[in-house]
């Protein structure tokens, strides 16, 4: 985890801008917080560096590429402690279906964000994959029905 990084005003004009469009160009983003191309490409190659700006990504519908089911999981495991968080982890990161692993407090350990193409598809990657994890204990599932705020922006403080 990165240190809190001191960001001023500008820095954060470009990273909402960013946010909302990756691929401007840097003659577009000086344009837009009022600066020469120069500084604000230095300015950018700061936040990358840094750590602020971790990656660039396309987002992609998943209705688009046929996947038509999205569902959130609350994991448990057989025991919290740190051998089985790291053998869940490891395990969890092998499937491509998953396409978020939170670790949480509450009821459950973990929540993960699972795309497939359909609910067979679905209990399919349950029954094979992630239910033979050794370590998990219980699975809840919850099937999305809808969505109505998907955000990839951060609100930045300042």
């Amino acid at each position: 985890m990165i240190k809190n990084i001191k960001l001023d005003g500008t820095d954060r004009k470009i990273l909402e801008i960013l946010q909302r469009n990756s691929n401007i160009t840097n003659a577009q983003l000086a344009k837009e917080i009022g600066l020469s191309p120069a500084p604000t490409l230095e300015r950018v190659n700061k936040l990358e560096t840094s750590g602020v700006i971790r990656s660039y990504h396309a987002v992609i519908d998943p209705a688009a590429v046929g996947l038509g089911v999205s569902t959130f999981v609350m994991a448990s495991l057989k025991g919290h402690n740190k051998e089985n968080i790291s053998k869940f982890i490891t395990a969890i990161k092998a499937v491509d279906e998953v396409v978020e692993c939170h670790h949480i407090t509450g009821s459950g350990d973990f929540i993960l964000k699972i795309v497939c193409a359909d609910i067979a598809a679905y209990q399919q990657l349950m029954l094979d994959k992630v239910s033979n994890i050794e370590v998990v204990d219980s699975l809840q599932s919850m099937v999305i029905l809808s969505t109505f705020k998907d955000s990839k922006s951060l609100p930045i403080p300042g």
